[in-house]
């Protein structure tokens, strides 16, 4: 046993990187080869054909049924032409993966052989079976049909002999069952939004796009060391395994030289990712040993998270090409920082970004500061939501520990911008938009000064901070689907801007009644100045509002837990009862209002995020039980029966009282070893009992409680117990792999 781990640690150090042949072309010439782009839309469709369907993408029109047969037939000549053979629905079900079903093209002809056939009916819609997948009681196990629908705003895609359809998933009675379709809902309602809004300052703004750069965290660990523990292959991480000497307490790996067998797993990936259009950008050592990211630059949030899962499965396909696994896991090793995914969220209209930070012009000042303030408003009011959106047993490792946000939803905004939304707040009408900038400009209603804004003081402990264009939310985990926080997010902002709009209306048609055209001049340049006046009423009155979701300080502390108590956040740590906030009725009627998601969409979800972190803690507690059992305690004692031949040879040798005396420490390791092998036994005993008792309850809510309460601490107790252990038993002994030969592979 001990020589196979050896050999796979040895065979692990002494692989060579292999050698990438790239393509010959620069990226930009290899760009979406493995993708219908719109370049290939106008060489493959008819010119009407192709203009009804760009219409579709840019403008939102509703897709004609009859072009879907055009659209096919160009798409199979192009798939033709790339040795394609099979097409499928690529769709996002609430398993946090991606689903794909393939079909051949091929009919029969009626003739005894085969055509190859592909036709606007499959393209537009395919039936999976619906009760297979997640779906929280919304279809039973003989009530089997759902339908996947094509989305034509996210670019067909080739990957080896499949052509590959991004499609919405629902069920046959019409309930959502994926993340694209209320997503595209809420993407929609913050457009719709966020345009009437826009067109306060803008009244040319026609649409408001969500744009979405996630920034990918992942661990790359050998395979044969992978494959020498199953705690990684099973979980995705290690339920074992203390300390290693180094870490990353030398903060020597971060942005440091990448290691030669990860800098040519990372070319080959990023030239397949740019053949399917993803567009990375960005690579580099992350803080933990044999930890990485990858970026792209940013693009409309649908598109970015059908990109984001495509490099996702990518990335494990490539990796094992190279000899590697990747890990996506949020915590995959104790003691060292674990894996997010940080969402940089922004809004931009045709004609600009809403979120740019504000320069000379008043108007563009004043609407910068508008779609701050509503923004910080849809985070304050759903805060507890936003949590859970980004909550899951894996996540939950990482939050709060000293190297990622806290499980306290605030936003840190930076000195200029908190100052100038202070000042808004509590200055006179009169002296309304003084702030010190780097000259300390004054200037009157209506304008905005000039803002001199330097984010390079980024709060790292702020799960929601504004960094310059954009706010970053850095609690999402790293391998979970974006959607889930975008739906939450998009969905929180567009009530926000509704309500905003909904009052400062109704302020304009109060003062419009008694108006005096002396009172307002209207000079011709932006809003009218009684839609001004009434937009910096509102304002005021909403800074004051969400002032408690505004913190730029440490979120670690444990003084901001007490604060952030005292403000009325959600400060509650337990993973099942935050999916609570989804059924909260502000949530439900924030969704409903909006049209989103019903409210049994919502209790249908709960229902599977409750059973997926049952099923997730249930999973790793029975492996933790077997390799306790069956690769700790055997190892240990094994140890233990020779150190007990030692002793008993001196004693023979020097007799009992001086053999005693020269074998003492060897005496106090038999004895550790008796008590924490007799203790780990009981205490998985304790483990088994605790996961039957919290089986028998049929309510998914309550045996997710159970199993976050009386379960999951066991399982620490217990790691407690063998880490010690490895670090007495002899290594030549020790079968699984450890952390210094895990982290350190080159």
């Amino acid at each position: 046993m001990a020589n196979l781990r050896f050999q796979v640690v040895e065979e692990a150090f002494s692989k060579k990187p292999l050698e990438v042949i790239a393509p010959v072309e620069r990226p930009s010439e290899y760009f979406g080869k493995n993708v219908f782009t719109r370049d290939k839309m106008y060489k493959y469709l008819q010119k009407d054909v192709y203009e009804k369907l760009v219409d579709v993408i840019d403008n939102g029109a509703a897709l004609d049924r009859s072009i879907a047969d055009a659209v096919a037939k160009g798409m199979k000549q192009w798939a033709d032409e790339n040795g394609v053979t099979h097409y499928t629905h690529w769709f996002q079900p609430l398993t946090e993966g991606t689903a794909e079903k393939h079909d051949a093209f091929i009919e029969h002809d009626g003739k005894g052989g085969m055509i190859e056939e592909f036709s606007g009916k499959l393209l537009m819609q395919q039936e999976p079976d619906a009760s297979s997948f997640p779906n929280g009681g919304i279809r039973a196990t003989f009530e089997a049909r759902g339908y996947s629908a094509w989305d034509p705003t996210s670019p067909v895609f080739i990957i080896d002999d499949t052509l590959c359809i991004p499609t919405i998933f629902i069920s046959y009675t019409g309930e959502a069952l994926d993340y694209k379709a209320p997503l595209k809902r809420a993407l929609l309602a913050v457009d719709k939004a966020a345009s009437a809004v826009a067109r306060y300052f803008d009244p040319n703004v026609k649409k408001v796009t969500t744009n979405l750069g996630w920034e990918q965290e992942y661990f790359l660990v050998d395979e044969g060391l992978y494959s020498a523990r199953p705690d990684l292959m099973l979980t995705g991480r290690t339920l074992m395994g203390h300390d290693s000497a180094k870490n990353q307490q030398m903060d020597d790996h971060y942005f440091g030289i990448i290691p030669d067998r990860v800098q040519v797993f990372m070319k080959d990936l990023e030239i397949q990712a740019l053949q399917l259009a993803i567009p990375c950008k960005t690579r580099h050592n992350e803080v933990a040993p044999n930890q990485f990211e990858i970026a792209p630059i940013y693009e409309e949030t649908n598109l970015a998270v059908d990109h984001n899962m495509l490099l996702m499965s990518l990335m494990k396909k490539v990796a094992r090409k190279h000899g590697f696994r990747v890990l996506l896991h949020e915590k995959p090793f104790d003691g060292i920082n674990g894996s997010g995914k940080h969402n940089n969220w922004s809004l931009s209209t045709d004609t600009g970004i809403l979120l740019h930070a504000p320069g000379k012009n008043p108007e563009q000042n004043l609407r910068f500061v508008t779609f701050v303030v509503e923004t910080l408003m849809g985070v304050y009011k759903h805060n507890g939501l936003l949590k859970a959106s980004i909550m899951s047993a894996s996540n939950a490792h990482r939050l709060g520990a000293n190297e990622a946000p806290p499980a306290i939803i605030s936003s840190f905004l930076g000195k200029q911008v908190s100052e100038l939304l202070e000042h808004i707040e509590k200055a006179d009408k009169e002296d309304l938009f003084y702030i010190k900038g780097k000259q300390g400009v004054k200037l009157d209603i209506p304008e905005i000064p000039e803002l001199l804004i330097d984010n390079t003081d980024r709060n790292r402990t702020s799960p929601f901070a504004f960094t310059g264009n954009r706010f970053e939310f850095r609690a999402v985990g790293s391998e979970a689907n974006c959607a889930s926080a975008m739906i939450a997010l998009n969905a929180a902002v567009a009530e926000a801007l509704v309500n905003f709009k909904n009052r400062v209306d109704a302020l304009v048609e109060e003062r419009g009644e008694r108006r005096e055209e002396s009172d307002y001049p209207n000079t011709g340049n932006g809003p009218d100045p009684i839609v001004t006046e009434a937009i910096i009423e509102v304002l005021r009155e909403d800074i004051r509002e969400c002032a408690p979701i505004h913190f730029d300080g440490n979120g670690y502390s444990d003084e901001w837990v007490e604060e952030a108590t005292r403000r009325g956040l959600d400060v509650e740590k337990s993973c099942p009862i935050i999916f609570d906030r989804y059924l909260d009725p502000e949530s439900i009627q924030m969704f409903e209002n909006l049209n989103i998601m019903n409210r049994k969409e919502l209790k249908a979800r709960n229902e599977v995020k409750w059973e997926t972190y049952t099923k997730k803690i249930q999973i790793e507690a029975r492996v933790l039980g077997d390799l306790a059992m069956n690769h700790i305690i055997p190892v240990a004692t094994h140890y233990q029966s020779r150190l007990a031949k030692n002793v008993a040879y001196m004693m023979e040798i020097f007799g009992a009282e001086e053999g005693k005396s020269i074998c003492q420490r060897n005496i106090n390791i038999i004895k550790e070893i008796a008590e924490r092998t007799k203790t780990i036994e009981t205490m998985v005993e304790e483990l088994v009992n605790a996961r039957k008792v919290a089986n028998r309850i049929e309510s998914e809510r309550e045996k997710a409680i159970a199993y976050h309460d009386t379960v999951n601490p066991k399982m620490d107790k217990i790691r407690y117990h063998i880490d010690k252990l490895e670090l007495t038993v002899a290594d030549e002994l020790w079968t699984l792999p450890k952390y210094r030969e895990l982290l350190f592979i080159r």
